[in-house]
């Protein structure tokens, strides 16, 4: 009796493997479904691109060089706007500028908020303040403020964050920082500066709201580059049942292109990436790829 049980086992357990092979070999010959298209696709002629972003000050962005080059359209247009926060708002942060010894900028707007927050409160900066910034663009942006080559300022060489935090990293314990933001979540340099207990501040100067996009998405553009989280924000507050089909979608930095994915869209191009630091450079890139799939 025993040793029928145990055949009987054993003729068990045999069939059972057979059949959760046969069940996986079906899984695997079955057509995944995905709720985003396959990243394998052929993607589409670009004819015309929307950078998120302001349209640039002067004609000579790489932008229309890239336009001119394959002869495509490309349009601008912020998905997100920046509105500065009062002076008698910034008071009650209840910050003291003058109690820091270095400022952190990541863009154009923290300079221009954080200098005019300092002239409504009528607060004059030292003289001996060290100014790190996220690239030499915005750097030399101080110069509407201050007298540039009598100052400290330090920049990151590649336009990164990641290079932004190797130059604060060799000041780190030496000054106490004041890190400008929006009204919105935490950064990269947020997160190291608290992770390596470097003393720092936090000081709000403006918001971002979302901008009117409605009229502008009538055009259907080929292809979307998108540069920050709100801005794909943006694009479901005015379009929540946005489905992407056949567009293509760029994105620069982690967290865009992590923002995109949980939206359940397809991520088609990314920046920065080797060969490709900038958005410009990844879209050069990609252009060229799309025009040599063209040609097959």
């Amino acid at each position: 009796m025993a040793k029928e049980a145990v055949a009987k086992k054993a003729k068990t357990s045999v069939a059972s493997q057979s059949k959760a092979e046969t069940s996986i070999k079906a899984a695997a010959e079955k057509p995944a479904t995905k709720k985003k298209d396959s990243a394998n696709q052929p993607l589409k002629e670009v004819h015309t691109v929307l950078v998120t972003l302001p349209k640039p000050e002067t004609d000579k962005s790489p932008y229309y060089d890239i336009a001119r080059k394959y002869n495509v359209l490309v349009d601008f247009f912020p998905f997100v706007k920046v509105e500065g926060i009062s002076g008698r708002e910034f008071k009650k942060q209840k910050l003291d500028i003058l109690e820091h010894t270095a400022i952190i900028f990541t863009s154009r707007n923290a300079v221009e908020h954080f200098f005019r927050i300092c002239e409504e409160n009528k607060v004059k900066v030292s003289q001996d303040m060290k100014y790190f910034c996220i690239s030499e663009a915005v750097a030399l942006y101080l110069q509407k403020y201050i007298l540039y080559r009598k100052r400290k300022v330090f920049f990151s060489p590649d336009g990164t964050t990641d290079g932004l935090l190797e130059v604060i990293a060799k000041h780190k314990h030496e000054e106490r920082y004041i890190l400008p933001t929006a009204d919105n979540g935490k950064s990269d340099i947020n997160v190291f500066l608290t992770k390596n207990k470097v003393p720092f501040s936090e000081a709000t100067l403006y918001r971002t709201v979302s901008n009117d996009i409605m009229e502008l998405m009538e055009k259907k553009y080929d292809l979307l580059l998108f540069f920050s989280s709100l801005a794909i924000q943006t694009l479901f507050d005015y379009f929540p049942d946005f489905r992407q089909n056949d567009t293509i979608i760029g994105s620069f930095g982690p967290a865009t292109a992590k923002a995109i994915q949980d939206a359940d869209l397809r991520l088609d191009m990314s920046a920065p990436m080797p060969g490709a630091p900038s958005m410009a450079a990844a879209l050069d890139k990609f252009l060229e790829e799309n025009k040599k799939g063209r040609k097959k």
